[in-house]
């Protein structure tokens, strides 16, 4: 029989806000491919999970995915594209295997998550191998609830997109939207705050850094992002809420 990869969404943080069922699969996988930003370096999401689930008797892999920008539509950067071969490549060998996989994701999976591009090189390798998605808490409405106020009511239009994008989509995106939730904004205040500026949005705006972990910060003035040694954690988000 074959085995199963479940790639679970552990929350944003705070390991209180891992779901039920996010501890119960990962209670029962024998293998965890953990995700790590840095060569050598830790898994945010695998300390998240540590909080809650023993890692007693469980194989760890701790796989190093590059922090470069996907753009859809285009290959991948090189090196990025050999850590996905790689991540799938050693999930195939434990699923044929008969051993479930559990991959841990930060917030929710579906938000711009590593584990949908390695379920995608996966199905590339062997479409017939078993995956499940599970939900988790996302960073977006766990910012919205560290900042205490709604991303949307009522008739409210609300988009997420990355910052990274030109100034020239931002604006046509602010002005067109009720609620905009900005992503990886941690490179990019030096564009945001005169945009919002500009707009006359910086009053509607509220950052977010590092919600539901250690050092969560809200800043309101997004202003201080800009001063010398305050730039914001790279977890970091932006709500631009005008209603």
């Amino acid at each position: 029989m074959k085995g199963t990869l479940y790639v679970v969404g552990v929350g944003p943080g705070d390991p209180e806000l891992m779901t039920l069922k996010a501890v119960r699969i990962l209670e029962r996988c024998g293998v965890w491919l953990a995700p790590a930003a840095k060569k050598n370096g830790e898994s945010t999401a695998l300390g998240i999970v540590e909080g809650v689930v023993d890692r007693k008797d469980k194989e760890i892999i701790t796989h190093h995915f590059p922090m470069k920008k996907i753009r859809m539509g285009q290959a991948p950067d090189p090196e990025v594209k050999k850590a996905w071969d790689a991540a799938a490549a050693q999930i195939v060998a434990h699923l044929q295997g008969g051993r479930d996989v559990a991959f841990p994701t930060l917030g929710d999976p579906a938000i711009y998550s590593t584990g949908f591009y390695v379920c995608e090189t996966l199905f590339a390798l062997a479409p017939d191998l078993p995956v499940e998605i599970i939900p988790g808490v996302s960073s977006i409405g766990a910012s919205a609830a560290a900042a205490g106020q709604p991303l949307c009511l009522g008739d409210d239009r609300l988009v997420v997109i990355p910052a990274t994008f030109e100034n020239g989509r931002l604006r046509e995106t602010l002005e067109q939207f009720d609620s905009v939730v900005l992503m990886k904004v941690h490179r990019v205040m030096d564009r945001l705050v005169p945009l919002l500026t500009e707009m006359n949005l910086l009053d509607k705006a509220v950052l977010v850094e590092r919600s539901s972990q250690g050092g969560q910060r809200i800043r309101r003035d997004l202003t201080t992002a800009l001063q010398p040694d305050n730039e914001p954690h790279y977890f970091s988000t932006i709500i631009v809420r005008k209603s």
